[in-house]
């Protein structure tokens, strides 16, 4: 069964930047879509990030566009969430989520279109 890994979490000031990683031991993330989500205190799961798996389809909320990229090192097996500007709206827990898929280019962008998920790591965007 997919086990997924996040990574790269943690306390930065307002403006610096974060990268996070996901990862799948013992799978090739390239056979999965693969989405960032958060959740913070009091609010419902959002979507922050898919991308397709052919890596060139992506999709940002539009509270993150500009400032986020999320990108696969293929070389590596990971997903990585390269997070930028960051302000303490961003503060939440950071989810991977993945799901095969047989279609190189789609960009899953609704959590319950994911069956696997990841235990989460915290950021907080705090001076």
């Amino acid at each position: 069964q997919l086990q997924l890994v996040e990574s790269g979490g943690g306390l930065v000031q307002p403006g610096g930047s974060l990268r996070l990683s996901c990862a799948a031991p013992g799978f090739n993330l390239d056979n999965y879509n693969v989405g960032w989500f958060r959740q913070a205190p009091g609010k419902k799961r959002e979507l922050v990030s898919c991308i397709s798996r052919n890596g060139r389809n992506t999709e940002y909320s539009d509270s993150v566009k500009g400032r986020f990229t999320i990108s696969r090192s293929n070389g590596e097996n990971l997903v990585y969430l390269q997070m930028s500007s960051l302000k303490p709206e961003d503060t939440a827990v950071y989810y991977c989520a993945a799901d095969p898929s047989v279609i190189l280019t789609m960009c899953l962008i609704e959590s319950r279109e994911y069956a696997s998920w990841g235990r989460g790591t915290q950021v907080t965007v705090s001076s």
